[in-house]
């Protein structure tokens, strides 16, 4: 047997299955970058390993599974704050990212979200953005895991004049990264009110046959759904079961305005939801109603959207947000209890983007993507319930160390593969040059 890479001694382990399990004195062991054993730690602390790490007042679990963002708008962060959806896109983000996005945008805002989702607790993303060979090389340098559903619209933009071009170059960057262990590449059809039925359908086929993930805008809002009714006579979901586009890959994200025949049709199809909750409240765009979801056996994973419209790419916080917008949208203290809080962001992520095998707990088998936060901050004490803790009352600022495959990608609180000096400046630079253009664009009114 190969000598242990790491073993680790942590106060607690929650290994998100068995569910709600929350251990003391059991240690983790990695080997090849993956769990290969927990047991007792007076009987870790006698085997052979090239490291052993004691974080005697930290809580180890699974890394955080963030299935849905624009990474690379980390830039427009706070620059057109409080419009309702569509004034947003339509008059404030879409003119910026005409003037600004191509490869250097995307680098460096992908830096900067790659930083932000690390020291929050995030191992694997999802991300949906021009350019995703720049993404995709960000996210390999820095170690993370990530799916990087490719954009597809019937728009032109930077990364492509038109649909054939968009899925010309998104197969080719999945061809090139197929093999790769990290990285996987989707398709990434923006909404049906940016995709026509045409392009829709393609993708639907090309996905079935190549079995790949698909990630969609979906009833993101009452306009968007009330625009689809006008437009073609059916609500978006409709649509899409009609043409193919729902099944067990496809990952419907923000999902606020459904009725009970929506959620037949999600709940049939083996679609995947992925909740959005504190990019929904700002935005107004609405409340997915999770708890109703699960019961009618629908996988629900959480993701933070763009910083866009969050403000945050905080896993952290967005498991304390949908807790508590359950409970108050439901007007029920025990509709999303912590633990299932937890299982959004880290097993129902997993099952979300096909790694269920692999990912979203700590289990014997599964890849060492793991984190570890501090509980002995005032904001943490006194320890009643660990797992309350975790969803309740972190912030991001209690993670120690953070792992994929067992290499560690910050280590004592500090970033080990990126350069957070440069990342910030890089971002400075964006912004002055963003708020020329605001300001130029507000003396044009």
């Amino acid at each position: 047997m190969a000598t242990p890479d790491l073993i680790v001694h942590p106060r607690w382990l929650i290994p998100v299955r068995p569910r709600g399990a929350v251990w003391s004195d059991v240690s983790l062991v990695v080997t090849e970058g993956r769990i290969s054993a927990l047991m007792p730690t007076g009987e870790a602390r006698q085997c052979a390993a090239r490291e052993h790490l004691d974080l005697p007042l930290q809580v180890l679990l699974p890394g955080l599974i963030n299935c849905h963002g624009h990474s690379a708008m980390t830039l427009l962060r706070g620059y057109a704050d409080d419009h309702s959806l569509m004034t947003w896109l339509n008059d404030h983000i879409w003119p910026a990212e005409r003037a600004f996005v191509g490869e250097d945008f995307v680098r460096d805002g992908t830096d900067l979200a790659l930083a932000e989702l690390l020291l929050g607790g995030t191992t694997t993303f999802s991300d949906q953005y021009f350019f995703p060979n720049i993404t995709a090389e960000r996210a390999d340098l820095a170690g993370l895991r990530a799916q990087l559903c490719f954009p597809i619209m019937d728009l032109t933009t930077a990364w492509a004049a038109d649909a054939e071009s968009y899925l010309t170059r998104g197969l080719a960057l999945r061809d090139s990264y197929r093999d790769h262990d990290r990285i996987e590449i989707g398709f990434g059809p923006h909404s049906n009110y940016t995709v026509s039925e045409a392009t829709l359908s393609r993708v639907a086929t090309l996905a079935n046959e190549l079995d790949a993930p698909l990630q969609i805008h979906l009833h993101e809002s009452h306009g968007e759904v009330q625009m689809s009714q006008e437009a073609l006579g059916e609500r978006p979901i409709d649509q899409l079961a009609r043409i193919g586009l729902l099944g067990p890959r496809t990952q419907c994200v923000h999902m606020t305005t459904l009725s009970d025949d929506d959620i037949t049709a999600i709940a049939a199809s083996g679609s995947h939801v992925v909740h959005c909750p504190r990019s929904n409240m700002k935005l107004a765009s609405g409340i997915c109603p999770v708890p109703k979801l699960l019961r009618r056996g629908i996988n629900v994973a959480l993701g933070t959207d763009g910083a866009a419209s969050n403000n945050r790419l905080n896993m952290l916080s967005e498991m304390q947000m949908a807790a508590l917008l359950a409970k108050v949208s439901s007007g029920e203290a025990t509709a999303l209890p912590a633990i299932e809080a937890l299982e959004l962001a880290t097993i129902n992520g997993a099952k979300a983007l096909g790694h269920e095998a692999d990912l979203g707990s700590l289990e014997p088998g599964k890849w060492a993507d793991m984190i570890a936060l501090g509980l002995s901050a005032p904001a943490t004490q006194p320890v009643h319930d660990v797992l309350s803790h975790v969803v309740y009352a972190t912030s991001g600022a209690e993670l120690s160390h953070s792992w994929v495959a067992g290499k560690a990608l910050v280590a004592n609180g500090m970033l080990n593969t990126l350069d957070i000096d440069t990342i910030h400046h890089r971002a400075q630079q964006w912004r002055d040059q963003l708020h020329a253009f605001n300001s130029q664009a507000l003396q044009q009114e």
